[in-house]
């Protein structure tokens, strides 16, 4: 049950927008239910068939659908690559640091800037990370000829109801089919070079990662700053004492509650009225998305919502990126007090943040499988040969380089990003003297691979299925939260408060994936503004009216949830406030 640190705090209802930062549920004048209708867009959804030559494409498949031969075949490779020389372009330390630090170029240290090279909160996330996945699938083939980067199929059985995430990221040692056996390179990776954050200013704020430490997950720390190195080093151990079994359970458990409902996750029964909020859901509800722009980042998502609330029977979309931000969050340890299964206040994984998150093997599973639903997108919408950017939408937000984290290296800030921007640093595998643009990754089969779908049988056509239509529901929306007030990255819940002793009932979640020091970048300061589209699935206009809801903030330094940030609050839910 979430904390209430601010007893003065308004517990609001669903109602009109009050000024300042508010929530308000919202809901047709002329209709009882928002019925399902998205406004209309150039890229009419259509399903669509691969007919691109697949035979002999080398296959991205679930990681839990390898044969022995080909699971012993990705361990070496990415064995081998983490004992590479760190100068070596091939090297894990070399290809895990293109997504941020170690920084480079502007934002080496100025946090005006972006230091890493990734694309978030902007048209150029799915294409950016699609271009970093071949990069890092490159690497593993010259390692071992004929490897390919699996996806981890975040949606099935075993992850969101069985034993949660697959043992290959899990177990210490890895056993080859011979019966040899190695230190796992899925589960861990140890920084074979200090990298120093050059941006803090004060020892709380210090991401500096020394040689010889690896990457954790939660419930495991890995802030080894002057002012985090010793809290670090005893809650370590702590979980050490626990024990490798419990921990994984831990982590597990953590996983498979923020795929699934929340009101389920929070240990309360699904019954009328809860959300069905998971991410599963939000992966579900992504691939509907009627555009390219809106379906890429969370950025244009947000003003798309904003800017269809008031069309009749509007039901409010979920960019891809939204998603993928909240496993990120899981891994890191961002936590809110009932859905996780065990709190761990000083959890902090390196996925957690957009700075190391890349450190982490597991990064690239749970990017193939974005990779992957961005693929079934493409098919299902008719754009696999080409991305749509419809006119009214190439000046949206999402759209300028100062949009997300701030310009990349090498951008300048304030310009427009087009499918010819571009993925800075790599290259057109056709012409080394060009960079790679989106327009390049569009057609996975022309940049040497192919996916096999969940459900599709070997040598069998790409026929992915459209997810059944959206529910009828309202919303309830969340604005005035402030990214710049706070570091790294967080999460907002949505609570229903009830008049009997049941207690309030988690209904939502919008996770942010976000730098560590935000608040120095003045490239961005005016798109720092968190809005988030919670759908009220399951729920009438009637049942949202009556209700109250409280918003909490959950950051690195308040797990419990905070109700306001910088002395304005951001549960002021309407003007009609129900004793």
């Amino acid at each position: 049950m979430p904390t209430d640190n601010h007893n003065s705090s308004k517990q609001g209802s669903c109602g009109p927008h009050s000024s300042g930062a508010a929530a308000t549920c919202h809901h047709s004048s002329n209709s009882a239910i928002i019925p399902d209708h998205q406004p209309s867009s150039t890229a009419t959804p259509t399903h669509q068939s691969s007919k691109l030559p697949t035979s002999s494409l080398p296959i991205r498949k679930d990681i839990r659908k390898l044969s022995q031969q080909e699971r012993d075949n990705l361990i070496r490779a990415f064995d081998a690559i983490q004992k590479l020389p760190t100068d070596s372009e091939d090297s894990f330390f070399q290809i895990a640091g293109l997504h941020g630090e170690p920084f480079r170029g502007a934002g080496y240290s100025n946090p005006n800037w972006w230091g890493g090279y990734c694309n978030h909160g902007n048209i150029l996330f799915p294409t950016w990370h699609r271009a970093y996945l071949l990069r890092l699938e490159t690497a593993l083939q010259r390692q071992v000829p004929g490897v390919t980067l699996p996806y981890w199929n975040e949606m099935d059985a075993e992850t969101t109801s069985g034993s949660g995430i697959p043992d290959i990221f899990l177990v210490e040692k890895y056993k080859f089919a011979d019966g040899t056996s190695i230190p796992n390179p899925l589960r861990s990776y140890t920084y074979q070079k200090t990298i120093v954050d050059r941006l803090q200013t004060v020892p709380d704020t210090d991401y500096t990662k020394p040689r010889g430490t690896k990457t954790c997950r939660f419930p495991y720390s890995s802030l080894y700053g002057e002012g985090d190195k010793l809290k670090t080093q005893t809650h370590n151990s702590r979980m050490d004492g626990i024990g490798v079994e419990k921990t994984n359970k831990y982590l597990s458990d953590n996983i498979k509650a923020w795929l699934n409902d929340p009101g389920q996750g929070a240990g309360k029964p699904s019954k009328g009225g809860d959300l069905e909020a998971g991410v599963v859901s939000q992966y579900l509800r992504c691939l509907r998305v009627p555009n390219y722009v809106v379906f890429s980042n969370t950025t244009s998502s947000a003003r798309w919502n904003d800017d269809n609330v008031d069309t009749p029977g509007f039901s409010p979309v979920v960019s891809l990126e939204t998603p993928h931000n909240a496993i990120h969050l899981a891994f890191g340890g961002v936590q809110i007090p009932g859905l996780n299964t065990v709190e761990v206040p000083e959890a902090r994984g390196d996925m957690g943040e957009n700075e190391t998150a890349s450190f982490d093997p597991v990064f690239y599973f749970h990017h193939a499988f974005i990779d992957m639903l961005f693929w079934q997108w493409q098919l299902l919408h008719n754009q696999t040969e080409k991305l749509i950017i419809e006119p009214q939408l190439a000046v949206y937000p999402g759209t300028n380089s100062v949009d997300g984290q701030g310009p990349t290296p090498g951008v300048q800030g304030n310009i427009w990003l087009t499918l010819d921007s571009p993925l800075n640093p790599f290259m057109n595998p056709h012409d080394k003297s060009q960079p790679m643009t989106s327009r390049d990754v569009v057609n996975i089969a022309s940049i040497g691979y192919t996916y096999q779908l969940p459900g599709q049988a070997p040598g069998q056509p790409q026929e992915p299925r459209m997810p059944p239509k959206l529910a009828l529901c309202p919303q309830l929306i969340i604005s005035g939260v402030n990214r710049a007030a706070i570091s790294g990255s967080f999460s907002i819940s949505a609570w229903a408060l009830s008049n009997d002793s049941s207690g309030p009932r988690l209904v939502g979640i919008e996770p942010v994936l976000s730098r560590w020091h935000v608040s120095g970048c003045a490239n961005c300061q005016a798109h720092l503004e968190v809005r988030a589209h919670l759908p009220l699935e399951g729920w009438t206009n009637e049942q949202a009216q009556k209700t109250k809801f409280r918003v909490l903030v959950h950051t690195r330094e308040h797990p419990e949830g905070l109700s306001e940030l910088g002395g304005q609050e951001f549960d002021n839910l309407g003007d009609d406030d129900r004793s």
